[in-house]
């Protein structure tokens, strides 16, 4: 009787490894030339097969079992002098959000050492301002916030209204990480939610956070009131920049009573979910964070997410002004789907950004730099 040797035994259990992951092992490079009529094509494929095709593309550019948990805080809520429709923080509107005051340095600091501890490894400051334009020492207080929790070995993001190319500068000097600025929706619809600012007014700061060496963070919401060729729009807009955005947030309307969208339907879970899968098509290095309405998914419907390429969440306590996944309820979730924490700093394109800064910090302390979520 025929017994098969050690390489024939090796061989078919290689077999059997590749069978099981759906993309070979080379990735194909990523591409910054799609026309909206291919995106669109990618969006209309039939769901399973787009699921597939984007866990495919996935696991070429990603490890499939990482997940970057991410802690978002407002640190001055309320009073916005913009009229963005889905936004209860529009001093425009009558909202329950209260107009506040910037925090202070120390209560952030609680809050991000808060964040490490329960394994998040991003933290994210949101200020409700149009811009930073006499706000001297505002934007003063902030830079310290930055610097001070980078020293804890965390990425640090920020959401500050338009920038200057200076502005920019600045809070990459004082080391952050990714700066978030979202298109919200396509060109085209962008007029129907927002007047008071442009789409190139975004673009403007956008660029002008790439050119500081910012990594970039810039999605959209679902659920505005757009089509599916507005979805397909807000991807080929970030998909044509110059570099795609390290991270690319999708965000379901949360309607707020008092704001202009406060009927708004809930949209559909398979709206997300194609929006998900074609965007990491399209962009297949980029981050993709689950970000509002996040807590109305199911815990079937959020793995789905993952599958297709959805690999950051946020989890904590609260938002900016809507409901947030408790640290707990994520941290057993992922165990069971056989997830984990991404480290700070592992996504390659924070890495290549970050290198220099890393290199020298590694010399120091090099157990901040690499500091496990779990621990």
């Amino acid at each position: 009787m025929f017994r098969a040797g050690p390489s024939v035994r090796l061989s078919a259990q290689l077999r059997r490894a590749l069978a099981t992951h759906a993309a070979p092992p080379t990735a194909p490079s990523t591409r910054h030339s799609y026309t909206k009529q291919e995106i669109q094509q990618i969006y209309d494929t039939p769901l399973m097969e787009l699921v597939f095709r984007a866990a495919s593309v996935h696991r070429q550019h990603h490890d499939p079992s990482k997940i970057q948990l991410c802690t978002l805080m407002n640190i001055k809520t309320g009073g916005c002098s913009e009229d963005c429709s889905y936004c209860s923080q529009s001093s425009r509107y009558a909202t329950p959000t209260k107009a506040s005051r910037l925090v202070d340095i120390e209560p952030v600091l609680e809050a991000a050492r808060k964040a490490k501890e329960n394994g998040s490894t991003r933290f994210c400051m949101g200020a409700a301002w149009r811009d930073l334009s006499g706000r001297k020492r505002g934007f003063e207080r902030i830079l310290t916030m930055v610097r001070e929790i980078r020293s804890m070995g965390m990425e640090v993001c920020t959401t500050l209204g338009m920038l200057s190319p200076e502005q920019a500068r600045m809070l990459k000097e004082a080391g952050l990480t990714a700066y978030n600025h979202n298109l919200d929706t396509s060109r085209e619809y962008y007029p129907e939610v927002i007047s008071t600012r442009s789409y190139d007014d975004r673009l403007d700061t956008i660029s002008a956070v790439r050119d500081a060496g910012i990594s970039v963070c810039s999605g959209g919401i679902l659920g505005l009131g757009e089509s599916d060729k507005d979805r397909v729009g807000l991807i080929w807009e970030v998909s044509n920049m110059p570099e795609h955005p390290e991270s690319f947030p999708v965000n379901a309307l949360v309607p707020i009573k008092g704001t202009p969208l406060e009927d708004n339907e809930p949209v559909p879970y398979q709206t997300i979910l194609r929006t998900i899968s074609t965007a990491r098509v399209v962009m297949p290095a980029t981050i993709i964070r689950l970000a509002a309405g996040r807590q109305t998914l199911d815990e079937t419907q959020q793995a789905m997410a993952f599958m297709a390429g959805a690999n950051a969440v946020f989890t904590g306590e609260q938002m900016l002004t809507t409901p947030c996944s408790p640290w707990d309820e994520d941290k057993a979730m992922m165990g069971r789907w056989g997830l984990e924490g991404m480290r700070s700093f592992e996504q390659s394109g924070v890495a290549r950004k970050e290198g220099a800064r890393l290199e020298a910090r590694s010399e120091v302390a090099p157990a901040e730099v690499t500091s496990n979520p779990s621990a």
